[in-house]
């Protein structure tokens, strides 16, 4: 008999209502916009609010708003090019304390949000999206191994027992000056065991001193591990943000692009792609007065380096402090990290795992100097524009400060805790930058611009009137082919294209153009799994059974023949999904999403609207199919 259970017909319509709920957010256009967030020392408030229509009144633009948005301050414009000439106009404007930032603001109902429900992602080929244009400096590389060496020189030096007067860094290489030049040949080859890569230089005028030189080979090697590096830590920080078929790719020896398909937040972007924050972790030298004796004599002992900790208050003095330039442990050692209050005083912190080398060199170091204090040094490198003979000139400054020097009261290794930060929003930035991965050398964004659909806009309506139309024909067809059956296959077809929807928007996915080619094809999938029902029912009526028993034999015989097809489908697209990348990867995600509902629609869903529509007709004569 023809049955549909009470609790599969409460199923559909929750169901249908989600697929309503998490599709509906696509029917709303975006604003073009500028979004303005306040880096430290910036604030976001309504006298920013006024200083930036002042600022645009004084241009002789017009938005259609300025807002504080969730935080921060959005101005939406009228189009693209306004959005592009506020943005202009407010990056020198703000200074370094506000990231300025170009981007879509949302038009949903708020109440949407408070479901989740958002708008579906779409890719460069589709929507367009934001580039960035990144120079690496790769100078920054190469002087961070020309100081790690330094460092490992003088660790030779130490455990070997070889008296000296200096290690110091020139303009040629490394310089070290020995006590006694019969030490030297005892110090080459320590040194050479320690560090092959380096070319020892010895000096014939003064036996005692030897000039340890990176070869040319080693610079260049050096150089391009910082784009490879730099290439991969991107590529973990965008994924953070749940950005997909992002394109990172190097241009030229020292830049780096990055484009972001319909991205959603440019701001939180520009943020997560120019950072370099990281930790380093020193140990103190000297007390107190040693330390406001070199802060106004300039004069530091050797093996130390001048800080200054973080004020307390904004605007606060900076009270110096003397660090070893000896690093115990980095953000390159990490394995994770995690924000979090800290348990005792209940101030922002950050988690730290480290990894097994840099491990047992901070419980090497804690083992031996408990009740010793040590240094969390913060680093962050901060974008700056600046205007040069009306010229927009993007640079960034590298700020150093040491945000605590606790004392070490027990012995630790891999797990610790770092406190000092000034709120839980900075702490969950820096864990998230060292989850991702330290940058090899800085980078500065030199060029953000909006791009364009890369088919079209012209293509792109073609396309999208192509697919429409022969939807329409399809849902013609079946309506004059398969009548009050047609009716049913086409509210399958629709509910099953906005099921589609529905999912890719709730997972985040990005809608490409093969994207487009698999919801296509399951469509035409879903289409034959109808087909194969209807004409079912035609065949069990051609046999003499009535209509209730062939609409039900139908949908029976044709359901396993239809599970078994998309199964197949299914495999191969779980196949792409897990094995591609790029295009390859989106194609096989709508594949998969759009056989799970196609089946789902025209198995189950179908079947419960033929028996609302026949199944309580006892004395069923004729079927209309």
């Amino acid at each position: 008999m023809l049955q549909y259970s009470t609790w599969k017909y409460v199923l559909a319509a929750v169901i249908i209502l989600l697929s309503v709920l998490y599709a509906s957010p696509n029917l709303y256009p975006q604003d073009p916009a500028v979004q303005v967030v306040a880096n430290r020392g910036g604030v976001v408030d309504d006298n920013l609010v006024l200083r930036v229509r002042t600022a645009l009144d004084e241009a002789g633009l017009t938005p259609k708003s300025v807002a504080i948005e969730d935080g921060d301050l959005i101005v939406r414009a009228t189009d693209v090019d306004q959005q592009t000439r506020v943005a202009d106009l407010l990056r020198p404007e703000l200074g370094s304390e506000y990231n300025v930032a170009l981007n879509l603001a949302s038009t949903v109902p708020e109440w949407l949000g408070w479901f989740g429900a958002r708008q579906m992602a779409m890719g460069l080929d589709l929507r367009g999206g934001v580039q960035f244009l990144l120079e690496v400096d790769q100078q920054a590389a190469i002087d961070k191994r020309a100081n790690a060496f330094a460092d490992e020189i003088t660790t030779v030096l130490r455990e070997g027992g070889i008296p000296y007067t200096g290690v110091s860094r020139t303009a040629e290489g490394i310089q070290v000056l020995l006590k006694d030049a019969a030490d030297m040949e005892r110090f080459r080859t320590a040194l050479a065991r320690e560090a092959p890569e380096l070319d020892l230089v010895p000096d014939e005028a003064r036996p005692e001193r030897l000039l340890a030189r990176m070869s040319p080979t080693l610079i260049k090697q050096i150089m391009d591990q910082a784009i490879d590096q730099n290439r991969s830590t991107l590529d973990n920080r965008i994924n953070s943000l749940g950005v997909g078929e992002q394109v990172i790719q190097r241009q030229g020896a020292s830049r780096i692009v990055v484009q972001l398909p319909g991205v959603q937040d440019t701001a939180e972007a520009r943020k997560m792609i120019g950072a370099t924050a990281t930790l380093e972790y020193r140990a103190v030298v000297g007390n107190e007065s040693d330390w406001a004796e070199a802060a106004r004599t300039g004069v530091v002992p050797p093996g130390a380096r001048l800080y200054y900790m973080r004020p307390q208050v904004p605007g606060g003095p900076r009270q110096p402090i003397l660090l070893s330039r000896r690093v115990i442990a980095s953000g390159d050692q990490l394995v994770t990290a995690a924000s979090q209050p800290d348990p005792q005083s209940g101030t922002p912190s950050v988690s730290i795992e480290l990894n097994r080398a840099g491990g047992e060199r901070m419980l090497a170091f804690t083992r031996e100097n408990v009740g010793k204090r040590m240094g969390t040094v913060y680093i962050e490198t901060i974008p700056e524009v600046r205007i040069v003979d009306g010229q927009e000139v993007r640079s960034s400054r590298v700020v150093e400060e040491v945000i605590n020097a606790a004392t070490i009261q027990g012995v630790f290794g891999r797990n610790f805790q770092t406190t000092g930060l000034d709120s839980m929003e900075e702490a969950a930035t820096l864990a998230r930058l060292l989850r991702a991965g330290s940058l090899a050398a800085p980078m500065v964004i030199i060029e953000e611009r909006i791009i364009g659909p890369s088919l079209g806009a012209a293509n792109i309506a073609a396309g999208t009137q192509a697919v429409f139309w022969s939807f329409m024909f399809v849902l013609a067809f079946f309506l004059v082919y398969y009548k009050t059956f047609g009716i049913v296959t086409n509210l399958a077809l629709l509910l099953n294209l906005l099921m589609v929807v529905a999912l890719m928007s709730v997972i985040g996915a990005t809608l490409t153009l093969p994207g487009l080619a698999g919801i296509a094809l399951t469509v035409g999938m879903s289409v034959d799994a109808n087909v194969l029902i209807n004409e079912r029912i035609r065949e069990e009526l051609r046999n003499g059974n009535t209509p209730l028993a062939s609409i039900a034999n139908g949908y029976d015989k044709a359901s396993g023949t239809i599970t078994d097809a998309n199964t197949t489908a299914l495999l191969a697209g779980v196949a792409m999904a897990v094995f591609g990348s790029g295009p390859i990867r989106g194609f096989g995600i709508t594949l998969i999403l759009g056989i799970i509902t196609s089946m789902y629609t025209a198995v189950s869903v179908s079947r419960g609207i033929a028996t609302l529509i026949y199944g309580r007709r006892k004395k069923l004569a004729k079927v209309s199919i």
